[in-house]
């Protein structure tokens, strides 16, 4: 009977131990489960922060270029602007002369087709 007693608790501490393990690989499959939830959490988490922060920078960049090309097309403007002044100051000095000329030349021409017809 104590041999009977013994195997049966023998039995029983087998059975306590296989409920054990079986109760200890639950909670290790829970926990990788668990931490791989949460680890992929993060990685989408830092992911997402990442991504925002290259937006971020991306976006800071095209602003500063934008802002360079718009400062270029104004310095170009004003080149452009004052050549267009110059070349009209020229255009215009040089209408004045031959205008000046024309008219001269008109005057003398019709001082002489005057003068032809009172003789």
């Amino acid at each position: 009977m104590e041999k009977e007693t013994h195997d049966k608790e023998a039995f029983h501490a087998i059975q306590r131990i296989k409920e054990a393990e079986k109760k200890a690989r639950e909670i290790i499959q829970e926990a990788r489960e668990k931490t791989s939830s949460e680890m992929v959490n993060k990685a989408h988490k830092e992911a997402s922060e990442i991504k925002e922060k290259f937006i971020k920078e991306a976006r800071e960049r095209a602003e500063k270029r934008k802002k360079e090309l718009i400062e270029k097309a104004r310095e170009e403007m004003e080149t452009i602007r004052k050549k267009s002044e110059e070349e009209e100051s020229l255009l215009r000095e040089k209408a004045r002369s031959v205008m000046s000329e024309a008219v001269e030349k008109a005057r003398k021409k019709l001082r002489e087709f005057l003068e032809k017809e009172t003789l």
